[in-house]
C-alpha cells in the first residue's frame, strides 16, 4: 500500500480549509523523528507555523507563493547543531560543530526527517509541497523564526488536505539515473534518449513556446536557473552559514 502511494504521489499546492489537529502533527512528527540521522545526534528542529501573522511574515521569503498563506500548516526545517553544542557544554564536553562538515550532516539529517514526515503525512491522506525557496532568501527566515546562532533553515513544507488532483509531473525513466557498479557517464545519444520523452511532452512542448525559447533546457538554464542568479543566492547563502557560524 505505501509503495503504491509512494508511486503515485502528487505535489499539492492547493489545500481546503480543514485543519490539521495537533494530535495528528505530533504523531506524524514523532514517527518521522524515528529517520535515520548522523550518530543518532538528530541535528535537526522543526519550526511549526500555524499563525496567519507569522505566514505572512514569512511568504515575501518565498516569493510570495500562495501555498504560505492559505496552506493549514507551514514546516521550517532546519539544519540544528544549538542544541547538541548546549547539551555538549552543559556536561563538559567541548563540542567541534562550528563547521561546513557538521553543516552537511545536520542538513542530510533535516532533509530525512522531512521526507519521513511527508511521507507519514500522505499516507493519513494529507498533501504536502515543498518550497525550494527556503535558502534563496534564508536570512528573513531566520528573523521571521528567531533561529539563534549554528540554525539554520534548509527547507519549508507546506501540508494540508488537498483541495484539488493534479496531474502527476513525469520523471526520468529509472535508466537516466540507476548505475551498476560504477558511474558510466552520458553519450550524447544516450541523453537523447533519455530526455525525449520529456521534451516531446505537450506541456513542456507549450512550456517552451510560450517561454519563446528553442528547447526545454534553455528554460532552464535562460529563464528558471540562470548563472546569474545561482552565483548571488550561493553568495547570500554562505553569507548566512557565516553568520549562523558554520563557516
Amino acid at each position: 500500500m505505501l509503495l503504491n502511494s509512494m508511486k503515485n504521489r502528487k505535489t499539492i499546492r492547493q489545500y481546503t480549509e480543514q485543519d490539521i489537529p495537533d494530535c495528528l502533527l505530533n504523531e506524524l512528527l514523532d514517527v518521522a523523528a524515528r529517520a535515520s540521522n548522523t550518530g543518532n545526534m538528530q541535528l535537526y528542529s522543526v519550526v511549526v507555523t500555524r499563525d496567519m501573522a507569522k505566514k505572512e511574515e514569512l511568504a515575501p521569503a518565498h516569493f510570495n507563493q500562495p501555498m504560505v498563506k492559505t496552506a493549514p500548516v507551514v514546516l521550517t526545517f532546519c539544519a540544528d547543531a544549538n542544541r547538541f553544542v548546549k547539551w555538549a557544554e552543559q556536561r563538559n564536553a567541548e563540542p567541534g560543530f562550528d563547521n561546513f562538515q557538521t553543516f552537511i550532516a545536520a542538513t542530510i539529517d533535516s532533509m530525512l526527517f522531512a521526507q519521513a514526515f511527508c511521507t507519514a503525512a500522505e499516507e493519513k491522506g494529507l498533501g504536502i509541497c515543498y518550497l525550494g525557496t527556503t535558502t534563496y532568501n534564508a536570512s528573513p527566515i531566520i528573523d521571521a523564526l528567531n533561529l539563534p546562532h549554528l540554525v539554520v533553515p534548509v527547507t519549508t513544507v507546506t501540508v494540508g488536505y488537498p483541495a484539488h488532483d493534479p496531474a502527476q509531473p513525469e520523471r526520468l525513466p529509472l535508466e537516466a539515473i540507476f548505475h551498476t557498479e560504477e558511474y558510466k557517464d552520458y553519450t550524447p545519444e544516450a541523453i537523447h534518449q533519455l530526455y525525449k520523452e520529456k521534451e516531446e511532452l505537450e506541456t513542456n512542448i507549450n512550456y517552451v513556446k510560450e517561454n519563446r525559447k528553442e528547447t526545454l533546457a534553455q528554460v532552464f538554464t535562460d529563464i528558471r536557473y540562470t548563472k546569474k542568479n545561482n552565483e548571488y543566492f550561493s553568495e547570500v547563502f554562505l553569507e548566512v552559514l557565516r553568520k549562523q557560524g558554520f563557516l
